[in-house]
């Protein structure tokens, strides 16, 4: 990757080990395209309660931009179910999997021209 790899936390204090998980599916997203020149990943809650006290059962955002040459490829996992993604680790793995899939179509897609 040209751009070191952006990660940023909102609404949540930053974690060592969420960090780590982000990294390992970065490396494997540029295992699938070696053409990917930036990627930046926002993980935020949104809070219903204004007070800093009552986090539990909010759900996880994620958001992944990954550039590629000639595209932006986006994915932003805001669930639609509010029990869906109260775990950070499902949140990232059904955010990961969508981005996966997107860059492997762009892949196939410059394969074809």
């Amino acid at each position: 990757m040209q751009i070191p790899l952006q990660i940023a936390f909102d609404g949540l204090d930053h974690s060592d080990a969420v960090e780590a998980r982000v990294r390992e599916r970065v490396d494997k997203l540029e295992q699938y395209c070696d053409r990917i020149t930036g990627c930046r990943v926002v993980i935020s809650v949104h809070h219903k309660n204004v007070s800093s006290l009552h986090r539990k059962g909010e759900p996880y955002h994620v958001a992944i931009t990954c550039k590629v040459p000639g595209e932006e490829l986006v994915v932003r996992r805001d669930p639609k179910e509010p029990k869906a993604h109260e775990d950070i680790n499902v949140a990232l793995r059904d955010a990961f999997s969508t981005m996966e899939r997107r860059v492997k179509d762009y892949t196939a897609r410059q394969k074809v021209v």
